[in-house]
């Protein structure tokens, strides 16, 4: 009995073994189960059988002389497409469709300031005492990237605030209670400032910082918001490589003096003053993986695309042919040919959803390919903004990653799920 029950086993697992290689059945496992597209999108889907939909907002139409079937989102809402096998359905598709949604691509270079929340600690520095080099905020445990936030129960948002509190401390021999954020965790110490016997001044031993400044490329805004996104990847401070937790900031424009060209080990570099006027044109309320946020207070054009595009979900990312427009001299925005060598259809929030490689000869005879500056150059493709650069390669500096748009404009506290249906501009 149990070596019959072994036979008929192995030839069930046989069978569906087999049946798997069966065209037709290969054919019905590749029809994605789920669709998402927008109002007046159409996406083609493969389907040798017949493909029809039971909601109006949903329509379906075939290919002359193809087994392609185009699906186009007439009205938002959801639907079922149905695929035949002969006379019985065989597969259900859910099918969203989303609010039109569109955004003006960027590409122009901006100057960033951004004033961090509190005062960062990126060195130790040694008070000569009578009795030895020291340094005060070591002794206090104080670490190199920790953030000062408070002093003596007051808040501290400058540099220029740690001053009175270390005089006063000198002065009356009272140690300073500082509280510091590491890794999102408040810690709370005493610190005794040390008198420097060069010049009898008070000092806590520690290298501090409120503010970075920086360029990179425009990525993004929203017409109605006036909500923008840039850069494309978290800025760091230049020597704790820890983000930078943003207090407020600004954008400026900026203009390209030069061009470092790169090469493979050694990635290049846009330099970029801020422009001679200094205008801001938007502030910074957030600095997080996916890019820099804020809204604009300025009108910002690139004099390539007047026009907002649609944009392409992770899953509408192909590879092939796509563009991006960036700066690479002055002011001038300008459209150069690259290539989409891989893209990953993302569930969740990631910043490398696309490898990228230049393929313009005058973008690659003038960089090398992928500079630093160049990060939040945003990339389109069929029509629609599908990401923005975010870093080169070291070892061939022709190639980077990508973001998806889609995920940058989640950070930018857009929801295109949600939107509210655009008015016609």
């Amino acid at each position: 009995m149990d070596r019959y029950r072994k036979w008929i086993g192995t030839i069930l697992l046989v069978s569906l073994i087999v049946i798997g290689f069966i065209p037709s059945v290969q054919h019905y496992v590749k029809i994605p189960t789920n669709i998402i597209l927008f109002e007046n999108q159409t996406l083609p889907i493969q389907s040798a059988q017949q493909v029809s939909s039971n909601q109006p907002n949903v329509s379906v139409e075939p290919e002359k002389e193809s087994s392609t079937w185009q699906v186009s989102g007439n009205d938002v809402g959801e639907s079922k497409l149905v695929v035949q096998a002969g006379a019985f359905p065989a597969k259900e598709v859910d099918v969203k469709v989303l609010p039109d949604f569109k955004v003006y691509p960027g590409g122009q270079s901006i100057g960033v300031k951004l004033n961090s929340k509190g005062v960062l600690v990126v060195g130790y520095h040694q008070v000569d005492t009578k009795e030895g080099k020291k340094s005060p905020g070591e002794i206090a445990g104080i670490q190199v990237g920790d953030m000062i936030t408070e002093i003596n129960g007051k808040n501290i948002e400058k540099m220029s605030d740690v001053t009175p509190f270390i005089k006063q401390a000198g002065k009356s021999g009272d140690p300073l209670n500082i509280t510091v954020t590491r890794d999102d965790q408040s810690i709370k110490t005493k610190l005794y400032p040390l008198k420097d016997k060069g010049d009898y001044a008070y000092r806590i031993g520690l290298y501090i910082r409120d503010s970075a400044a920086g360029i990179g490329t425009m990525t993004f805004f929203e017409p109605n918001s006036k909500k923008y996104g840039a850069l494309g990847h978290v800025i760091s401070d230049m020597d704790t490589k820890k983000p930078i937790v943003v207090k407020d900031g600004q954008i400026m424009k900026s203009t390209v003096t030069s061009i470092e060209k790169g090469s493979d080990g050694a990635p290049g570099e846009k330099l970029a003053r801020f422009s001679s006027e200094r205008s801001v044109i938007g502030d910074i309320t957030r600095n997080s993986p996916f890019g820099i946020y804020g809204k604009l207070t300025e009108q910002v054009e690139n004099n390539i695309v007047n026009n907002p595009l649609p944009i392409a979900l992770s899953h509408q990312v192909k590879k092939g042919p796509a563009k991006i427009l960036t700066v690479i001299e002055e002011n001038k925005v300008e459209e150069f040919s690259v290539e989409i060598v891989s893209t990953v259809d993302q569930k969740f929030p990631a910043t490398k959803g696309m490898v990228i490689k230049v393929t313009d000869p005058k973008l690659l005879e003038k960089t090398g390919g992928i500079v630093q500056g160049m990060s939040g150059s945003p990339i389109i493709q069929d029509g629609r903004l599908v990401g923005a650069v975010t870093h080169v390669f070291v070892n061939d500096s022709t190639s980077g990653y990508g973001v998806h748009i889609e995920w940058m404009l989640n950070e930018a506290g857009i929801d295109i799920y949600e939107h509210p249906r655009q008015k016609a501009s």
